[in-house]
Parts: structure tokens; C-alpha cells; sequence
């Protein structure tokens, strides 16, 4: 079997990951929920990864890094608590928010929501190349008035195109907040929050980072000041029926996952000298497959080489997610097939559904020959 859908969860996990895991599994306890040595070190442990995330990603500080269980949640808690009042119906009124139509459905439905509360949304275009229309932003910003917020991801999750992040900044007022979905872009290339003056970054552990499935976290700057959007227990202020007013705790309620969050650590620590090298041995890889999948009859790029490892395609006359299922079963080749939670890129890239290859620097050596050889065959069939 060669795994090739790694932009939905990364298929190869380092031995440090998956021992830190296990241990914490089978001798961890409540990090902070206790004064035993045991909970104690756990809780060191928590803070430790803290640090290093806020160092990976060039953070506002350890204690402005919030453990979730995916990018998804971070995201939420950035869009529902961070942007407008999050406990009113109508909240949201009159404040405005760009976005663009690259965006994964959890920047879309949160935003939709916001709607619901009044919030106006704007959707920026996509350019010729196929990458978000920076002109556009510059264009919105100077017709109306100031948005509160962008809501940019790093990388399309469909075609692994990269918006220019420094630009769009650039374009902004500097008191509109700049919040990134990192989910593709995190762990492929190096990301200063600072120096793109980003003020939320929200993460995905278990793809680029290497780490377990329910791994994740939302870095943001002393500026971002987000309120909870899930109540209950923290271990401190147990006498306030409110939520505690620091971070991280104002944030965090409920028992972290304490084996997600170690390999979320142990991931980074992987990474950090070869986040570089691994980069261009994926931008390599997936020009190959680009230029390959050119080559076939029938078949339709939409993606240009790039870091992140995704390549999508699709072959006429066959329904992506038919091309999805052959190439796992008669070939053994996992890939996704459909609309890949991003229906506005799918609708600007004239799409109905496209087949996503996703490698990584741990994709095999005979990875790239092997999909294209399989797509020819079944482009052959038509």
C-alpha cells in the first residue's frame, strides 16, 4: 500500500512520537489536576511543549499556546471568540471579516455563523495563477470600512497553493487582526508568527507536525484576547464559577489530551532541523507528479509544485472519487477523492470534485511513478 493522503492525517509518525505517546498512555497522570509528583511532572511536561511550540512558531509567549484537539477547534475559538462578543445572538452586527474562497469548511462555517450574528463576510477571489488575489484585499480594504479581521489559510488544502501571507499583511490596516489556518502549511515551512505579524495561527499535530490524531493548538498575540467558547473544570480558580481570566487556562477546560500533546512536542522537536530539507524533498516530489500527470491524456493539473505535497488532478469523464476508490483497490494507492471540505475553491477552480495525492518526505521513492503509471492506465479506460 503506498499512502498518499497525508494532507488528512500524516501517515508516518517518527519512533519519538510514537513512544512518547505510548508512555504517556500508560504512566501518565492529570497534568494539574493534582499535587502528586506524578500529575506535577505531567504538567511540567505540558508547559515544556508549550515552549517549544511557541519557539517553532515564533509565538507571543509559551503561555499564549492553547492545547486542542485539532485545527478545527483552534479555529473556532480564533473565529467565534476571538472576532465579535461570542455569547450574543447578534454579536457579530456590523462587524466585518475578509476570507477568500480557498478557505477549509472550518474557517467557512464558523464564519457562516458569525453571519447568522450579524457579521459581513467577504469572500476575496482567486487570481490567474489559481492563488489568492491579493489585489483584491487591497481592493476591500479601501472600499468600505476597516475589517476587524482576515481570515487567511497558509496553504489550500485542495491544491497546495500558498497565498503571499507577507502581502495580504501589508494590505491590511495594522489594527485589523490577521488569523492563519495553518493545517497544510505547518511542519512543510518554517513560520515566523512575528515577523508575518500574525496574530492567531491555528495548527494541526497529526499531518505536517507528525504528531497523533487529537493534536493541535492556536498560538496568538498579546492583541488577540479570545474568550472561551467551552466552560468547565481547569484545576485553578475551582472557587470561580466563571472562567479563569489568564491564558492558557481561560481556554482550556476539561482534561488535556495528554498523549496528543507530548507527540505534539516530540513532532516539533523532529522537525526543527529538518523542516528545510524535507520541504524541498516534497516540492521535488510533487513537481514530478505535476509534470507527470501532464503528460497523461485526458488528465487536468491543478496544482504547481509546491512544499506542502499536494497535487490535485482529475481524468475526464471519470468522477474523482470512482478514480479515488480504483486506484485504492486495484492499485493500492490511497488518495482523496471529492470536494475535500473546500467547496468555494472547488467552485472558483470550475471543480465538482478533484483527486488529491498528498505526499510527504516519507512518501516511498517509487511513490510518484507508481500514481502517475496507475492514473494513465485509468485514463486509458475511457
Amino acid at each position: 500500500m503506498i499512502y498518499l493522503d497525508n494532507a488528512a492525517t500524516g501517515g508516518y509518525k517518527p519512533d519519538s512520537v510514537i513512544s512518547a505517546a505510548c508512555a504517556a498512555m500508560a504512566h501518565a497522570a492529570n497534568p494539574g489536576r493534582s499535587g502528586h509528583s506524578l500529575s506535577l511532572a505531567c504538567m511540567e511536561r505540558v508547559v515544556e511543549t508549550r515552549k517549544i511550540l511557541n519557539d517553532f512558531f515564533g509565538g507571543y509567549g509559551f503561555e499564549r499556546v492553547v492545547f486542542t484537539k485539532n485545527c478545527t477547534e483552534a479555529l473556532n475559538i480564533a473565529i467565534l471568540g476571538g472576532i465579535a462578543a461570542p455569547y450574543s445572538a447578534d454579536g457579530a452586527r456590523g462587524v466585518r471579516v475578509l476570507t477568500t474562497v480557498a478557505e477549509h469548511n472550518s474557517v467557512l462555517r464558523p464564519l457562516e455563523e458569525l453571519k447568522r450574528r450579524g457579521a459581513e463576510v467577504e469572500y476575496m477571489p482567486l487570481d490567474g495563477r489559481g492563488r489568492v488575489d491579493v489585489s483584491a484585499f487591497s481592493h476591500a480594504v479601501n472600499n468600505g470600512k476597516p475589517p476587524r479581521a482576515a481570515v487567511v489559510t497558509l496553504a489550500s488544502n485542495v491544491t497546495g497553493t500558498a497565498p503571499d501571507i507577507a502581502a495580504i499583511r501589508g494590505v491590511l490596516p495594522p489594527e485589523c487582526l490577521l488569523i492563519c489556518d495553518g493545517a497544510q502549511a505547518c511542519g512543510h515551512v518554517p513560520i515566523d508568527m512575528r515577523a508575518l505579524k500574525i496574530d492567531a495561527l491555528a495548527v494541526a499535530g497529526h499531518k505536517g507536525m507528525l504528531g497523533i490524531q487529537g493534536s493541535g493548538a492556536l498560538l496568538f498575540s498579546e492583541r488577540f484576547d479570545p474568550a472561551p467558547i467551552m466552560f468547565g473544570g481547569t484545576g485553578s480558580e475551582s472557587y470561580n464559577l466563571s472562567m479563569p481570566d489568564f491564558y492558557p487556562d481561560r481556554l482550556e477546560s476539561g482534561t488535556l489530551n495528554f498523549p496528543a500533546v507530548v507527540s505534539l512536542a516530540e513532532g516539533a522537536m523532529f522537525l526543527k532541523d529538518r523542516i528545510a530539507g524535507d520541504g524541498a524533498a516534497v516540492e521535488k516530489m510533487t513537481a514530478q507528479a505535476v509534470a507527470g500527470l501532464k503528460d497523461i491524456r485526458g488528465a487536468e493539473v491543478f496544482s504547481v509544485p509546491n512544499p506542502y505535497g499536494l497535487v490535485a488532478f482529475r481524468l475526464a469523464n471519470m468522477q474523482s472519487e470512482m478514480v479515488a476508490y480504483a486506484l485504492s483497490e486495484e492499485f493500492g494507492i490511497c488518495v482523496r477523492g471529492g470536494l475535500h471540505c473546500a467547496p468555494l475553491m472547488h467552485r472558483a477552480l470550475g471543480s465538482d470534485g478533484l483527486v488529491r495525492a498528498s505526499f510527504s518526505a516519507f512518501s516511498p521513492r517509487q511513490a510518484v511513478s507508481e500514481l502517475i503509471g496507475a492514473a494513465k492506465a485509468l485514463s486509458l479506460r475511457r
